[in-house]
């Protein structure tokens, strides 16, 4: 390779390099001898050339590896005292960041491997510390994702989710239109949002719908201060509600049976409750089923358990309250719908109902503003997966910061 274009490779310019074979290997480093051109000495603070030169200084720059070793930039940099600012202080590196011992070629270099490669594996490739690689992710990471732009934003997603024991939690906030994280607060409930509505107020974003779960302290912090955005009760948190209470009565009625026939009927079906109807196997299944088939083993489970039966079947039809025209037709469906879940008389159905009815708004916005958390569900999953391939984040920061930038991820998270 000529000279000129490997130093150009290595992103340097405006020196005077020594010849190739000057270069030398210690410690299983290439280092590479440079001085900075006269002509090209400026002050670090104006970028000015009316400067003075006192003494030159050895500086040690790491660049990307060449070859299969880590390579270094030993630079000749003079320390200046430049006219315009009256200070004296190293000259100016154009192809370096200041304070840095690392190139910026060398910073966007880490910042394209790091899509594919661990911390670790990183480090030890280049030769430099975790340290370095993290600091270097974190300063780009800060640099293009840690105020998102919020003025154009008009549908949020707002959700909590543990980020380990101790009943740790952080509130994520998305804009449900691009998908990106906007906000990732600490703890939940209305104190966590603060800074964010703060920010929101600053940018002036008129704000349509926000979707949130069951919450009811993200419910008074939406009405506090987002008074004129629609509040969306989300679908996904209703039929999960429903699911949990279908599986509290059966585990009711498994306890109360007083014979072993009922039991054994009773015995492994939750899942079979749980599953949409159209989803059931019609083909013979596993040897607990006795050879029967999914729907032929929920049937006989319904046919024996009366409540459990009028529980099932209200949990399918509630699957029908977003398949409606209009919100008028909508509002009759719940309503009927409510009415006959406290006709059934099951404890379990009647507490459903009155929690309908407490959410009855937030479900009808549904139908002005079909949004839901849905994504912002699968964003908490990344969140998991990414602490999970970390082995947990000490630095908090850089933790969000990474959250942040998460959906531009791919389908393999690297920790």
């Amino acid at each position: 390779m000529p000279q000129e274009g490997l130093y150009r490779a290595l992103g340097v310019s405006n020196i005077q390099h020594f010849q190739i074979y000057n270069s030398y290997q210690q410690s299983g480093w290439l280092h590479f001898p440079l001085k900075l051109k006269r002509e090209y000495v400026r002050c670090s603070h104006c970028k000015g050339d009316n400067v003075i030169i006192k003494r030159w200084s050895l500086r040690q720059l790491t660049v990307p590896p060449v070859g299969n070793k880590p390579a270094m930039l030993m630079v000749d940099v003079p320390r200046v005292y430049c006219k315009g600012c009256q200070c004296e202080q190293q000259a100016h590196l154009p192809f370096a960041e200041p304070k840095k011992q690392h190139t910026r070629q060398f910073a966007k270099y880490i910042i394209q491997l790091r899509k594919h490669m661990t911390l670790r594996d990183l480090a030890a490739h280049t030769g430099v510390s975790d340290y370095t690689i993290r600091e270097i992710e974190k300063r780009y990471l800060q640099r293009h994702f840690e105020k998102p732009r919020l003025r154009q934003v008009t549908r949020l997603g707002i959700d909590e989710i543990c980020i380990g024991k101790g009943h740790r939690y952080l509130t994520i906030v998305m804009d449900l239109t691009r998908g990106n994280v906007l906000f990732v607060g600490e703890g939940k409930g209305h104190e966590g949002l603060k800074p964010f509505f703060r920010s929101l107020k600053a940018s002036r974003a008129k704000i349509e719908a926000v979707a949130i779960d069951l919450s009811p302290a993200f419910q008074s912090a939406v009405k506090q201060d987002l008074p004129e955005a629609l509040v969306v009760c989300d679908h996904f948190h209703i039929t999960k509600l429903f699911n949990e209470q279908l599986s509290v009565l059966r585990r009711e009625l498994y306890h109360e049976a007083t014979t072993k026939l009922e039991k054994d009927v009773l015995k492994g079906t939750r899942w079979l409750i749980l599953k949409n109807q159209e989803h059931l196997s019609q083909e013979p299944g596993h040897k607990k089923m006795k050879h029967q088939t999914e729907y032929q083993r929920l049937e006989e489970a319904l046919k024996l358990n009366k409540s459990l039966a009028t529980a099932y079947y209200l949990k399918e039809e509630l699957r029908e309250f977003w398949q409606q025209a209009d919100t008028k037709h909508a509002e009759r469906f719940l309503d009927d719908w409510c009415q006959r879940a406290t006709a059934s008389g099951i404890r379990v159905m009647l507490k459903f109902a009155k929690t309908l009815q407490t959410h009855r708004q937030g479900l009808l916005n549904w139908y002005q503003c079909p949004i839901s958390t849905g994504p912002l569900e699968g964003t908490n999953n990344k969140i998991k997966t990414l602490q999970r391939q970390a082995y947990g984040f000490r630095d908090q920061h850089y933790f969000k910061l990474k959250i942040y930038a998460l959906h531009l991820s791919r389908y393999k998270l690297i920790g």
